[in-house]
């Protein structure tokens, strides 16, 4: 079936070469409304030198964008989609819907400003007097000129979304002729150049003193004329004149100036490039004179609104002409936007693409240097040509009459228009496909041919926001702004892609490197605050927020991207820089393995422990969430991960999962707190959770791991954090209003019991709760001493906290405690000398669902890791199954107390069990109502036999408390007093 696709593939693929097929569409996009509306405007306002070099900065960044381009476009395959398809797989969904959309929206306005140069040409050059609005006052004309843009526009916008919606394929077919109307015009201009050497067109202007006038109102450029020996008053006396006589009262600079005409297109060698090489901007409203002419000033300029003089219409500066001549260089992905109907994209688009670049260059460089060669500086910089009787400035250039260009640039920017309308709903419609935007969806669905009708719909409404701002002045710097960041990011996914040296970037076109694509990207990102910083802070937020918005709902996309790739590379080196040294105190932070404990269905058993890991770490520093398995890890591996997972998700957690499958649990646990983590990396403290009922439980296993572990944690430096009770915990969503969070100091290990308050209490459920810290003094310690010390030491630290010093007395040792170790002693040796019989062990286990007393049922093994779970394999001699009661456990007292060889509890035992049992009485007497209380983990005896009885003294010690975290700490320093 492959070899049969790729035949199919090469028999049904289009035929369309580089010429057709990218070349003239490239050329078409680029060639059009400001070439025509705006470039002779743009060169009079900057000057020949600024100008063109606003030409050559936009055109190098379109080349440099290009060449990246080119490399990802020969980068494999490219469907239908161009640059979307190429910036979301190279950047990934996040860059990708960000900077489609940014497209999306630069394709939309395009059109837009497409749309109001047509209706701008119709209004001003074919058929001025059906305008619909007229203005009564001079002073409302600009206005008046808007509102018929805003009407005449939206009509226009709507019929062509109308033939847009009824059929592509006249778009398409109607392209080439646009297209030729392009062609023709520009040879009009370069014929009309040639033709002012031979024979300049005549072209008359009209300047008082220095003033340049509109001369559609008025045939002779003159105040008075003399016929017959009589003077006569002419139209233009009557517009600067109260009346037609010769004793009427005129303006004054019209009565101090003279009048002269002069050849608006003095041609290509009466030098007047001299005079149009630099700049002339000033402010809206600003006469437009003749720099070396010799004029007589008045101080009263306050009527000249009024006068037929041309003016500024919109303040002039370099930066603004940047924004609105580029729009007339974007264009450059025609090309690769048809890369579906290519016969060999990989050789037609770097071809076809770079060439119509260097021609359009080439075409605009030359028009910046022979529009100042052969028209006149007031003529130039009269944006409307109304001192050229209402004429296109650049259609008085052209050869045979300005019509040719009139009527070019009216149907290039219609085509234009109609492929903007074309183009921008299929662009959005593979967007919404994608499914990375979620609310975008609704624009996937289409007709039944697969055209994107809500999108249509959609399209017209931004493109009628542009229509609204009816000016192609204002509309131009909004779509430069969408098509540079495009641009940029085009040039970034280029440069990452070739500095991560991919294994899969092998472009077939070679003449690309990364430098190239770094400048290309800050020259976009230069001329985005270039044209206007406003506008580029306007379009980097709109980029940013459906970035974030992708990042936080859209769907998980993997399609190989380079941010992927970068963020891959980032963290290998940021992993072996962190190989190298040790973590200094002042960056120690809590890197957390949390042991979780799974149920039979995979679920969390305690997922308390992942709200206290969120709470601890605050989203910040590692986290790795682990469980172990019994089994093999074909079969288990992949459910528990994804149980922890989706435990993780709803928690809040943010961390990585560690699942282990092993043949028995104690080695697994071992594995984790040896390997987990990577590098620098790794964990620094173990949390889990107290093994609550131990006591109760069918065999040893729970307790003897649970030792085991903080033996390993201690072997290994790492902290051990032990929540009892976790499932008293508050949840991320609770809000602790009010309490305090006790720490009680008894030891000093490296300062971890100060921190983890302070830690818990940047998280908003632990926020309000204050920290007391308490410690215990002897009766010959200086209480008051050790309490300022304290304060003082905390006072360094930088936290807030009550100290209090606790006094205990070295009292008697009390019968209770007494008791209690003699009972937790005889338990483990009875269990370990007794030994009973295949039937006696199965009627007692029998006989545990009949007795509700059920005190102890423990499993012994031998030490070894595996024996301890793998009740399947062990023999009877080696293991015992008891059952205790209240009353077997007196009975047995009894029977012991009456042998000859008294057991009398060791001393060491009495006097731990006799610390625990007081230090616990006054604990709970001071933080009985705490929010939670944190306490020293006393390490476990080194001898294996004492397990047990360590048990008993930790349970003994954290009697009657609620919420408590017993913390071992590393053997490091966590906090420093200094800065």
């Amino acid at each position: 079936t492959g070899l049969f696709s790729v035949v199919l593939y090469a028999v049904l693929r289009p035929q369309m070469g580089t010429f057709i097929g990218v070349y003239l569409p490239c050329m078409q996009n680029i060639l059009g409304v400001i070439l025509f509306l705006r470039l002779t405007w743009i060169v009079g306002t900057a000057g020949i030198m600024e100008s063109f070099a606003i030409v050559v900065m936009c055109c190098t960044c379109t080349m440099l964008t290009a060449i990246s381009m080119s490399a990802i476009a020969t980068n494999g395959v490219v469907p239908a989609g161009g640059s979307y398809y190429m910036i979301s797989r190279s950047l990934g969904p996040e860059f990708g819907g960000a900077v489609g959309l940014c497209f999306y929206l630069g394709t939309t306005f395009a059109g837009s400003m497409y749309i109001l140069g047509t209706i701008e040409i119709l209004l001003m050059y074919i058929v001025p007097n059906t305008a619909v609005f007229v203005a009564e006052k001079k002073e409302d004309e600009a206005e008046a000129m808007l509102n018929n843009m805003r009407v005449y526009g939206t009509c226009c916008l709507a019929l062509m979304a109308l033939v847009v919606f009824v059929g592509v394929k006249y778009v398409n077919k109607l392209a080439l002729v646009f297209l030729a109307c392009v062609v023709l015009s520009i040879m009009a201009i370069y014929a009309g150049v040639i033709k002012t050497v031979i024979e300049p067109p005549n072209f008359p202007i009209c300047l008082l003193g220095n003033r340049s006038l509109q001369n559609h109102n008025f045939e002779k450029c003159m105040k008075t004329e003399v016929i017959k020996n009589v003077t006569y008053t002419t139209k233009l006396w009557k517009l600067f004149c109260g009346s037609p006589h010769l004793n009427a009262t005129c303006d004054e600079y019209f009565t101090l100036n003279n009048v002269t005409e002069i050849q608006g297109i003095p041609g290509l060698l009466s030098g007047v490039i001299k005079d149009n090489m630099w700049g002339d901007y000033g402010p809206s409203g600003m006469l437009v004179e003749k720099k070396n002419q010799s004029s007589v000033p008045v101080q009263d300029n306050s009527r000249d609104i009024y006068k037929p003089y041309i003016f500024n219409d919109i303040s002039t500066f370099f930066t603004l002409l940047v924004g609105i001549y580029f729009p007339s260089v974007t264009g450059i992905m025609a090309g690769s936007n048809r890369s579906g109907d290519l016969r060999d994209a990989q050789r037609s688009i770097p071809i076809g693409t770079i060439l119509a670049i260097a021609t359009t260059s080439f075409i605009y460089m030359t028009c910046v240097v022979l529009f100042g060669a052969c028209i006149e500086g007031v003529v130039l910089r009269d944006k409307f040509g109304g001192s050229v009787k209402k004429n296109l400035v650049i259609g008085t250039l052209a050869w045979p009459s300005p019509w040719v260009i009139v009527i070019g640039s009216f149907f290039s920017c219609c085509g234009a228009g109609l492929q903007s309308l074309t183009g921008a709903p299929r662009l959005l419609q593979a967007i919404a496909r994608d499914g990375i935007v979620p609310f975008l969806q609704v624009f996937g669905h289409g007709k039944a041919n697969g055209e994107p009708t809500w999108a249509l719909l959609m399209t017209a409404g931004i493109c009628e926001i542009g229509i609204l701002i009816a000016s192609v002045d204002a509309v131009a710097p909004i779509l430069s702004m969408f098509f540079l960041m495009c641009y940029l990011f085009v040039n970034l996914a280029c440069a990452v892609q070739t500095l991560l040296r991919t294994p899969n970037w092998r472009p077939r076109f070679k003449f690309y490197h990364w430098t190239l694509s770094f400048l290309g990207m800050s020259l976009c990102l230069s001329l985005m605050f270039i044209s206007s910083w406003y506008y580029a802070l306007v379009a980097m937020s709109i980029a940013g927020c459906i970035y974030k918005y992708i990042e936080y709902r859209g769907a998980e996309k993997e399609w190989g991207d380079g941010i992927r790739g970068l963020s891959l590379n980032a963290a290998r080196y940021a992993l072996i820089r962190l190989e190298e040294v040790p973590t200094h105190t002042k960056n120690w932070r809590p890197q957390l393995l949390v042991l979780l404990k799974l149920d039979s269905d995979m679920g969390v058993k305690h997922p308390r422990l992942l709200s206290f890991t969120t709470q601890l770490k605050a989203g910040k520093g590692l986290t790795i969430v682990s469980s172990v398995l019994e089994g093999t890890y074909m079969t288990l591996g992949a459910e528990a991960k994804s149980a922890e997972q989706s435990a993780m998700h709803a928690e809040r957690t943010k961390g990585f999962c560690h699942v282990v499958v092993s043949s028995n649990l104690r080695d697994g646990f071992s594995h984790l707190i040896q390997s987990a983590g990577l590098g620098g990396m790794k964990h620094n403290a173990v949390l889990m959770a107290w093994p609550g009922g131990w006591k109760q439980a069918e065999d040893s296993y729970p307790w003897k791991n649970f030792i085991e572990t903080v033996r390993e944690t201690t072997s290994a430096h790492q902290a051990l954090l032990v929540a009892k009770n976790i499932d008293k915990f508050p949840c991320n969503q609770d809000r602790l209003g009010e309490g305090t969070i006790d720490v009680w100091w008894i030891v000093h290990d490296g300062g971890l019991l100060m921190l983890l308050p302070f830690l818990l209490r940047q998280h908003k459920v632990w926020r309000k709760c204050k920290m007391r810290i308490f410690t215990v003094a002897q009766m010959d310690d200086n209480s008051i001493q050790m309490k300022k010390d304290l304060q003082m030491f905390l006072y360094h630290l930088r936290l807030n906290a009550v100290v209090e010093v606790v006094e205990m007395h070295d009292s008697d040792i009390a019968a209770f405690t007494y008791e209690k170790t003699l009972v937790m002693e005889q338990r483990s040796q009875m269990l370990k000398q007794m030994q009973l019989s295949r039937s006696e062990r199965e009627r007692e286990v029998i006989d545990t669902s009949v007795i509700p007393q059920a005190q102890l049922i423990t499993k012994l093994g031998t030490k070894s890791h595996a024996n301890l779970s793998d009740t399947a394999t062990a023999t009877p001699d080696h293991q015992v199954h008891m059952t205790w009661t209240k009353d077997k456990l007196i009975a047995e007292r009894n029977r012991k107390r009456g042998e000859p060889n008294m057991v009398s509890p060791l001393e060491s035992n009495v006097r731990r069990m006799h610390t625990a049992v007081k230090l616990n009485e006054v604990v709970v007497n001071k933080s009985q109502g705490a929010q939670l209380v944190l306490l020293n983990m006393p390490g476990p005896p080194k001898n294996k036999g004492g397990d047990e009885n360590y048990m008993e003294f930790l349970e003994v010690l954290m009697d009657g408390l609620d919420r408590v975290l017993l913390v071992r700490g590393g053997g490091r320093e966590v906090i420093t007093i200094y800065s």
